[in-house]
């Protein structure tokens, strides 16, 4: 078996292993990158550190790599909350040091001294050596330490690539972006003064609305100007606004879409966020309760359309794009082993299979009682196809029922490989407690009533959107393990730094889609090698059965082109 590696402190004075090693920051480099070197998959060491975000970029930052680590505070969260590990030492301790965010825990740890040392001057518990034995101990003791282990090292790997990603960066045209926004807003204004563009619409939708001081940003002006024109509306959400008609409608809406990319991808965001022709996203690996990851700035997770058509690879390079099809319902069959849900997505788009089963009789039938059944609708289109959906595939909708009556009890829900849904909040427990009493009036029921359903509506879609984030990660893995493979290979030099010039890397990830940035030559095995770990991923969660997990997967020189 490989050996972990704890790291004891790191910084620069040198640099501490446990059990007593020590280095020079210089040798220490030059340790971990011939260890890389030189060990391979399973002998490669596992790096255990507190905080991947915290210190791999500083290895990233001297051109050394590493294959694999054990994130500690990643760990524990999954470790603190699982029901597979409720019963161990570590799940009973108070909450402390290691269930804080990294931006709550005491700021030596981010100062220039002993970052990860025992020897600090911190609380006990944030001491790496004993948590790390802590969490071993809670695997070990788990009843599926299997499930357990293989999760901790997903989270773990995701780590690594969200690091790598955030360092690599997302190739950015900033004089393509600069054009779309002037075509789209007029010439840039300093901040807080409006683009000639927008102040044209703001003067239209004042003039339709018969109101000269209008601030259409303001959404309590603006429903009071609406209303005062005498439209029937209570709200100024977009989905309201489109069931209306009047003249002021379309410039309105065209302003809202204008006024978002100016906030979210404006001059100030190019500005704040686009470094060497780089946009440098700062990824939150479980972010999310489900697993899911989330971003601290920039909307990594949200780029619209509209921009994309800046994201343009360096020369002699492309992207491979790659998403995957109707994940979570592929992730559902394959949770609840329902062969028929599995069979009708058998190399063929899920949706159609279902249609050609005979359940629904169109793709847009089949879609939205498929998300009807993951998130709980039971009105409208969705509950009126919902019981055909049951009556075909009763397994899968077996197990979100049962997700959403496990929620509704107030009980935990868990994903394939062991993340566990927090218990629901103490104002909803009392909500509960309250409707069983004696003095509960009809409101204190209806109220019970209606947050179980919402609670269900959240476990129900937690286990299968949670196992989905699983299948995401193990698939991001085994890319990132392929494509070290190719490190060196390159026959034309990148523009992104270090290592990343040198070989094709991951640059982008939302839920089920990741882009490669590949020298063009190698572009044909950079795709297959996508879609191979798409189904190595798969049979990592679910062994042999048989659910496929198929890939929409473009080459192109500009992300706009690739959908």
């Amino acid at each position: 078996m490989a050996p972990a590696l704890l790291l004891r402190s790191f910084d620069d004075g040198g640099v501490a292993l446990e059990p007593g090693r020590r280095f020079t920051l210089a040798t220490f480099l030059a340790f971990v990158r011939d260890h890389e070197l030189s060990h391979r998959g399973q002998d490669a060491a596992r790096w255990v550190w507190d905080d991947t975000a915290s210190f791999y970029p500083k290895l990233l930052a001297a051109d050394v790599r590493v294959q694999r680590c054990h994130d500690l505070r990643l760990c524990h969260a999954i470790l603190r909350n699982s029901a597979l590990t409720g019963a161990s030492l570590l799940a009973s301790t108070d909450r402390g040091f290691w269930d804080a965010a990294p931006e709550q825990q005491p700021t030596a740890r981010h100062r220039g001294t002993a970052l990860f040392d025992l020897e600090a001057e911190q609380a006990p518990e944030s001491d790496s050596e004993p948590e790390f034995r802590r969490q071993l101990a809670a695997v070990n003791s788990s009843a599926e330490p299997r499930r357990i282990r293989l999760l901790l090292a997903a989270e773990s790997a995701g780590a690594l690539i969200a690091a790598e990603m955030r360092f690599a960066g997302l190739p950015w045209n900033t004089a393509a972006h600069e054009q779309l926004l002037t075509r789209e807003l007029g010439a840039r204004v300093p901040s807080g003064v409006r683009p000639e563009r927008l102040e044209q619409l703001a003067a239209t939708i004042r003039v339709l609305l018969d109101d000269r001081t209008l601030n259409p940003d303001s959404q309590q002006d603006l429903l009071k100007a609406l209303q005062n024109a005498g439209l029937p509306i209570t709200s100024t959400q977009q989905w309201h606004l489109k069931e209306v008609e009047h003249p002021v409608i379309a410039p309105l809406l065209q302003y809202r879409k204008l006024s978002r990319l100016l906030s979210a991808n404006g001059w100030s965001w190019l500005d704040a966020w686009i470094v060497d022709g780089r946009f440098h996203a700062e990824y939150l690996p479980g972010g999310v309760v489900t697993g899911r990851w989330a971003a601290r700035g920039g909307g990594a997770l949200q780029l619209p359309k509209q921009v994309r058509a800046a994201v343009i690879a360096d020369p002699g390079w492309t992207f491979v794009v790659a998403d995957a099809a109707q994940l979570e319902p592929r992730i559902l069959a394959a949770l609840s082993g329902d062969l028929a849900m599995a069979q009708a997505g058998h190399e063929t788009d899920l949706y159609a299979g279902i249609v050609a089963s005979g359940v629904v009789e169109t793709r847009a039938h089949a879609k939205v009682a498929m998300l009807g059944a993951m998130y709980g609708a039971t009105t409208g289109e969705s509950g009126r196809l919902l019981p055909r959906l049951a009556r075909a595939y009763p397994r899968a909708l077996g197990l979100t029922e049962a997700a959403a009556r496990t929620g509704e009890r107030g009980d935990v829900v868990t994903t394939r490989l062991g993340r566990s849904s927090p218990r629901p909040p103490d104002a909803w427990l009392a909500a509960q407690a309250q409707a069983y009493a004696a003095s509960a009036s009809h409101v204190d029921e209806r109220r019970a009533r209606s947050q179980a359903r919402d609670w269900g509506r959240f476990t129900r879609n937690f286990v299968v959107q949670g196992s989905a984030a699983e299948w995401a990660l193990c698939w991001m893995a085994e890319i990132r393990t392929q494509l070290w493979k190719l490190e060196g290979s390159a026959s034309v030099a990148g523009r992104g730094p270090g290592l990343f010039a040198a070989a094709p890397h991951l640059v982008f990830f939302l839920h089920d889609e990741v882009i490669v940035h590949t020298p063009l030559a190698l572009a044909e095995q950079v795709a297959a090698l996508v879609a191979r770990a798409a189904t190595a991923a798969g049979k990592l969660l679910f062994g042999d059965f048989p659910v496929d997990f198929p890939l929409t997967v473009a080459t192109v020189e500009n992300y706009a082109d690739a959908k």
